[in-house]
């Protein structure tokens, strides 16, 4: 039996990204097994329907079943919960990539091996940065977009909407999945799979399921990055402290969190002499441990969409 899955994209005036992502979507190959069945679902959160027109010059010439919907509400929440209500019901897997990123021509299939292999309920995979400008040389020695780095099959805790493959019978468990909370703040896609995985679903690194995303001039600057780890790292441990309320758990968290200040404060006086990546580097120790520290008093920062 064919397997039928549902791609996600929550959109908001990104009509560049979108066709750069519905072409990358187009061009999925299978080279192992048979093709799925597909649909790609867009929930437009304008509106004013700004990815319609989108939406229509792609869809004659596209190989996949392409969906269409507006979600008026502001919020990333909002679009998200309507692209899961504009998904077919039948689908087995949703997927989830951003309207930033484009994927790897065999990324889904990498993501449906991996979910075989180890009958995984969640897969996730790494995202790597397309800068679209060239990016300063600091921020190149300092790999500060450079993914996370996994051994495929490793068990994860959580997950990222930025690529991941869900069995929609776990998140369908689940009223209203992306939680209005987070609407304006971010991190509801880290909400949701930590919420996932302490349900029992079992989530599961897939190295070879690769995604690219695009990085503009803005986020190559000091403070983003800052902003970026300090409201990643606060999020994450608020989270964490959510979920996961032992004492054991927290005091884990408390002494990570003092140990990357520490760290950040001594290594900050000799890379003031060895470079601006290295200096940048102890200010993110600095801002990560003090993030972790916030979050155990239910303190988030004010930034959003960073990922931990």
């Amino acid at each position: 039996m064919t397997t039928s899955i549902s791609i996600c994209i929550a959109t908001y005036k990104r009509p560049t990204g979108l066709l750069r992502l519905l072409e990358g979507l187009n061009e999925q190959r299978f080279s192992v097994m048979e093709p799925p069945k597909i649909e790609v679902v867009i929930a437009d959160n304008d509106q004013e329907g700004s990815a319609k027109a989108i939406y229509e010059s792609v869809k004659p010439s596209f190989k996949w079943s392409l969906v269409y919907g507006i979600e008026a509400q502001q919020g990333v929440t909002f679009a998200r919960n309507c692209s899961l209500s504009l998904a077919a019901k039948e689908s087995e897997f949703l997927v989830f990539i951003d309207d930033d990123e484009v994927p790897s021509p065999q990324w889904l299939e990498a993501l449906l091996e991996c979910q075989i292999n180890y009958q995984a309920d969640v897969v996730t995979g790494p995202v790597f940065p397309k800068f679209e400008q060239a990016a300063p040389d600091w921020i190149i020695q300092g790999g500060f977009f450079s993914p996370r780095e996994h051994e495929t099959g490793k068990v994860m805790e959580v997950a990222f909407t930025n690529n991941t493959l869900v069995s929609s019978k776990e998140i369908r468990k689940i009223d209203k999945p992306f939680d209005d909370r987070f609407a304006f703040r971010g991190s509801e896609d880290a909400h949701l799979f930590m919420n996932l995985f302490k349900q029992g679903a079992k989530i599961i690194w897939c190295s070879e399921a690769i995604v690219y995303e695009f990085i503009p001039e803005s986020r190559t600057r000091l403070k983003w990055l800052l902003d970026r780890n300090y409201y990643g790292w606060s999020s994450h441990s608020l989270l964490e402290k959510q979920h996961f309320p032992s004492l054991f758990v927290q005091s884990q968290r408390f002494i990570k969190g003092c140990l990357l200040v520490l760290m950040g404060v001594l290594s900050l006086l000799p890379n003031l002499f060895l470079g601006q990546h290295r200096r940048a580097k102890s200010i993110i120790y600095i801002y990560r441990g003090l993030g972790s520290l916030a979050g155990l008093i239910n303190v988030q920062g004010a930034w959003g969409g960073a990922d931990r």
